[in-house]
């Protein structure tokens, strides 16, 4: 059995300054959910207190995704050997099911207000609003450059993009019912932004998904992974392929593979060490372990990729 890895160290101060971005954003949308709330409360706007409980919700998932930032850093222990880097898949999976949770309520509770329009004080509506726009516009800004790095940041992303979006929708709403007292405008604009947030967190959502159940990542071809690698020299066969991500920068691979005579260990070692260069390259793959054998086991129902 073999197993070779790389590893990439990125700096304490990129990490450390991406901590203070994410406790500030923290405080900024804590401050605007407490503002929403008294403002929907006095407007009787229930767009208004939507986008508080949106708010809400984003403070939790922003709180979480810096506890897991921090979790995620833990060395590997006797328990847990792989570390805790797949915490932040699972505070990512978390914060896109409550994200959607938050959509489908509103939905009910604008649905509703459609049936029995509530008159609404525009003019409050619209200034908290204006308030909660700029909030989130600066907490974007603050998470912009680091949304990339990982499904983690990019959910709390997505939740602060879908409040800006929604603090923009607002704001228009509070407009009209402050000038033209147009109050069906108010449920009217819950339903879209719920709409438009279920549709862009469901990407997220799925992506965990997949890779808490060690699905293979779909950017991965198991067919082109075959054909390359039954061109290497003395390869007979590859059986038990599993393909996973530990987290979304982390590509695991392992398999049997048989080779066509009894080699010695040494010669072995040469073709196991062009397979993990042929993975690391060209698929980008950097956790390679590898079961050499000769006239190895039965394969069964699992995955055989033969020449």
């Amino acid at each position: 059995m073999a197993h070779q890895h790389k590893h990439h160290h990125g700096s304490n101060h990129g990490s450390d300054l991406k901590g203070r971005r994410l406790l500030i954003t923290i405080a900024l949308n804590l401050s605007i959910t407490i503002a929403q709330v008294i403002g929907g409360t006095i407007s009787n706007s229930l767009a208004l207190i939507s986008d508080a409980l949106h708010n809400l919700g984003d403070t939790m998932a922003i709180l979480l995704a810096y506890i897991a930032n921090r979790v995620s850093k833990r060395k590997a222990t006797e328990k847990n050997t792989f570390g805790y880097k797949r915490f932040e898949i699972l505070a990512a999976f978390f914060n896109a099911l409550l994200l959607i949770s938050i959509c489908l309520y509103l939905f009910v509770e604008a649905y509703q207000r459609l049936l029995d329009p509530q008159p609404v004080k525009g003019l409050i509506m619209l200034i908290v609003a204006i308030i909660g726009f700029l909030g989130n516009f600066i907490s974007i800004l603050l998470l912009k450059k680091n949304s990339g790095e990982n499904l983690n940041i990019k959910a709390a992303y997505l939740h602060l993009l879908g409040d800006t979006l929604s603090s923009v929708a607002v704001i228009i709403g509070g407009v009209f019912m402050w000038l033209y007292e147009f109050y069906w405008i108010d449920p009217l604009i819950t339903f879209i932004i719920g709409v438009y947030i279920i549709i862009h967190t469901w990407h997220v959502l799925a992506e965990t998904f997949v890779i808490l159940m060690q699905g293979t990542p779909p950017e991965i071809d198991l067919i082109e992974i075959k054909d390359r690698l039954q061109k290497i020299n003395k390869v007979k066969d590859i059986h038990h392929v599993h393909v996973w991500r530990l987290n979304d920068t982390s590509l695991f691979f392992e398999a049997h593979v048989n080779i066509e005579e009894d080699f010695l260990i040494s010669e072995t070692d040469t073709i196991r060490a062009e397979i993990e260069h042929v993975l690391n390259r060209e698929f980008n793959i950097n956790h390679v372990t590898l079961q050499m054998e000769f006239s190895g086991c039965e394969t069964g129902g699992d995955l055989l990729i033969k020449k």
